[in-house]
């Protein structure tokens, strides 16, 4: 039972899953259209990642925002977070991510149905619940001491 859980939890380490989404930024006066990949490891069970190409973002560089899976699984149906991820329906269709940083704060709106059959995604990898996160540690463990 133990080895076939361990292998179960290993196999699911090397899961990854990106999916494109589309977002738009909301500033005062407009909406801009803002190229997103959601991103989901197995080797990272309770998170989530948000990347961004380098051309929208101010330095230039690729951002990652990475934040709890269960937050963003709240924060479909209700507001969601604390600190620097906030999550919150708008609406029916729409799901507004609120992102601080040092540089700012960014308002970006998805499409909930995209972000829900990510979810549905991600919870076929490992559900909710099944989050093996002593592997992951002992994975994090062994990189960080190289084996000593």
């Amino acid at each position: 039972m133990y080895c076939e859980r361990h292998l179960r939890a290993r196999k699911d380490m090397d899961i990854t899953l990106e999916q494109p989404a589309r977002a738009r930024l909301i500033a005062a006066d407009q909406e801009l259209p803002v190229p997103a990949t959601l991103r989901y490891t197995g080797a990272d069970p309770l998170a989530v990642h948000i990347d961004f190409p380098p051309e929208v973002a101010l330095d230039g560089e690729r951002v990652t925002w990475t934040f709890a899976r269960a937050l963003l699984e709240d924060g479909l149906t209700g507001p969601a977070g604390s600190g620097d991820v906030h999550v919150w329906p708008c609406g029916r269709a729409r799901t507004v991510l609120e992102l601080h940083s040092p540089h700012g704060l960014a308002l970006l709106q998805f499409d909930t149905a995209a972000l829900r059959r990510f979810l549905l995604r991600t919870f076929a990898v490992v559900g909710t619940g099944r989050e093996d996160v002593g592997a992951a540690v002992e994975q994090g463990l062994a990189s960080l001491f190289g084996g000593v």
